[in-house]
């Protein structure tokens, strides 16, 4: 028997009990539908990830100013007046790993434009910063190397500011004012949104680093140092080149506690990212359990037809089919059930995971790798339950098969 008359076999055996075929398939539908909607979402979140992890910059070294203890009393982050911008030069200097260096300096202000004012951050930082964090300019241009040495009062500032402040208005060359000092508005930066840590990146001021020293902060030392990796296998090499050379600079013994802090944001994310995979895993093997169990609902099915039609089988034997035909007709209608469940699980899922993200505003993807997977597991469910029916069949005596009633 050639397969396709096995298929045609298996499609008519099917057909004449339609209701117990479809209650047979559900079992497989719920399952496969189940796992398809579940790695959807997963996907979903994890591709949310990656978008931000690149937004988060270029495979960046976080270098921030420690925390200092005095006479027992600590003093917490960022207390520390060692970080130097010859720091800055000396890492791009002599770490090979770093591709790119913005010293920065940060500040809380309150910036006023006409008869608005907003509260906000202004970062200072050199012309690399914006390349490090991958940070496109939407409208206008940036500072440069020329104004970062002449502490030029100019910033650029982002959209939260720009609606809070200009609302409809184009803020570019307009003036605001911080510490009662005129600032000229060169750029508006592109929206980033939420950050991974919850932070809304586009209530925020850039400009040269000097003008914030000289001109707001009154500082003579800075308060990070972004780094840029030459790749992301590179970060925690550069990380600990960072942190060597900057104990050497700083002089510090070797019982005595850093006073600059390194951390990569990448470290965080990748660690969301790790449990997303996780939980995904998780909820997909849980929803996995509803194959196993259309599976046994197969096998009890199977076993049933093959009692009904052990005369038909007598009948098929007698007239020279042997046991491997018999034993492929009754494996085949196994295999046919469960890839049409499997099938029709597969639209299930890709249908659920869309009312997910537009219900619940939540992002979905569904791999065209677990779309294959589910069919060609939903097949091997119908080869592992059906094949154990399928070899009772075979295995029947025909003349015991003709005398059934």
């Amino acid at each position: 028997m050639d397969l396709p008359a096995v298929i045609r076999v298996a499609l008519r055996a099917l057909a004449r009990n339609k209701m117990r075929t479809a209650l047979t398939m559900l079992g497989i539908i719920i399952g496969v539908g189940a796992v398809i909607c579940t790695v959807a979402i997963g996907e979903g979140a994890s591709n949310q990830v990656q978008e931000q992890l690149r937004n988060l910059g270029d495979n960046i070294v976080f270098v921030a100013a420690g925390s200092v203890s005095q006479r027992g009393v600590r003093m917490g982050s960022s207390a520390t007046k060692t970080l130097t911008l010859a720091d800055a030069k000396a890492i791009l200097q002599q770490v090979p790993m770093v591709s790119r260096v913005s010293p920065g300096v940060g500040a809380q202000v309150q910036v006023i434009y006409g008869n608005q004012n907003w509260n906000t951050r202004v970062r200072g930082a050199s012309p690399e910063y914006l390349e490090i964090r991958r940070w496109p300019v939407a409208n206008g241009g940036s500072f440069s190397q020329h104004e970062v040495d002449a502490a030029a009062n100019v910033c650029l500032i982002g959209q939260t500011v720009v609606e809070n402040l200009f609302g409809s208005e184009d803020p570019v060359s307009k003036t605001v004012r911080i510490q009662n000092l005129p600032f000229r508005v060169i750029g508006v930066l592109a929206s980033r949104g939420q950050s991974p840590f919850g932070q809304d990146e586009d209530d925020t001021i850039i400009m040269p680093f000097t003008t914030v020293q000289k001109k707001i902060a009154g500082i003579d030392w800075i308060n990070f140092i972004m780094c840029s990796a030459i790749s992301a296998d590179a970060i925690h090499p550069a990380e600990q080149q960072i942190a060597g050379l900057l104990r050497q600079r700083h002089r510090l013994r070797a019982d005595e506690d850093d006073d600059f802090i390194i951390r990569s944001p990448t470290d965080l994310a990748n660690v969301q990212a790790q449990a997303g995979r996780i939980m995904t895993l998780l909820l997909a093997s849980i929803a996995s359990v509803s194959l196993l169990v259309g599976g046994i609902g197969i096998m009890n099915i199977m076993l049933v037809s093959v009692t009904e039609r052990t005369r038909e089988i007598g009948v098929r034997m007698a007239v020279g089919a042997t046991e491997q035909d018999v034993q492929m007709q009754f494996l085949s209608e196994a295999m046919v059930l469960s890839l049409l469940g499997g099938s029709a699980g597969v639209l299930l899922g890709i249908a659920a995971s869309v009312g997910v993200s537009s219900m619940l505003q939540w992002p979905t993807s569904v791999p065209p790798q677990a779309i294959v997977i589910a069919v060609l597991f939903s097949a091997g469910v119908g080869i592992f339950f059906g094949y154990y029916p399928a070899r009772k069949a075979a295995r029947l005596d025909p003349i015991e098969a003709l005398r059934y009633e």
